[in-house]
């Protein structure tokens, strides 16, 4: 037989008492993460999105366009690499690593160890850069005060449809590398519209980092100066 889809049953997803409390634990550490951002008077952006997706390009635009770099702070996550915190550092803005090993997202708690040995003092506006995939990262938040998903124009029309929960979960879904779209042969705004239908609440921006189109209304959706 084919053409059919196989799903669990009821009762068939074997961990589920399990993952239902690491996502409470995980919950709770994001409250106190918000509380603790809430009182030093820092703005996170959480930045999700595949990897080579244009997460680490958004976030160097956005800081170009910050007025005073010195109240800019990235915490940079990735499994075992340090390339983008190199990326970061030389914009002369406080920025850690956070490696996770195996683990394909960023935790609650990961990022409250981090902000405990970050210097925040002074610090208005946090990114966040978060591992590389569409998937585990939308379950986890962070106490980040929004969330952004970046999809690539190379990774093709369906991906909002294929990966909605992202979506659901984002304030902001950045489509970039419009730059490339003509030679991809995708059209920027069926992107557009697939994510829509996944999430017609999200604010959609057409951007490319490499030109710099669009990265300043991102910016503004944010509310970053």
């Amino acid at each position: 037989m084919s053409g059919e889809v196989v799903s669990p049953g009821e009762g068939e997803v074997f961990d589920i008492e399990l993952e239902e409390e690491l996502l409470e634990a995980n919950r709770r550490l994001a409250e106190e993460n918000r509380r603790m951002l809430d009182d030093l008077g820092v703005k996170a952006i959480d930045v999700m999105g595949s990897i080579g997706s244009g997460k680490t390009s958004l976030i160097e635009r956005l800081i170009e366009l910050h007025d005073r770099r010195e109240r800019v702070a990235v915490l940079c996550g990735d499994l075992t690499t340090t390339i983008d915190m190199e990326r970061i550092k030389r914009h002369g803005v406080k920025v850690l690593q956070i490696n996770t090993g195996k683990e394909c997202h960023l935790d609650a708690n990961l990022v409250g160890k981090a902000l405990r040995r970050l210097e925040l003092k002074g610090v208005e506006t946090l990114f966040i850069e978060n591992v590389g995939n569409l998937i585990c990262p939308a379950e986890f938040p962070l106490g980040a005060h929004k969330r952004v998903v970046v999809v690539s124009i190379t990774e093709g029309e369906y991906t909002p449809l294929k990966h909605p929960y992202i979506f659901m979960d984002a304030d902001i879904a950045v489509i970039n590398k419009i730059d490339l779209a003509q030679a991809m042969g995708i059209n920027p705004d069926k992107v557009a519209e697939n994510v829509r239908k996944v999430a017609p609440d999200v604010d959609v921006i057409k951007t490319s980092c490499k030109t710099g189109e669009g990265v300043r209304d991102v910016a503004e959706a944010l509310g970053i100066r």
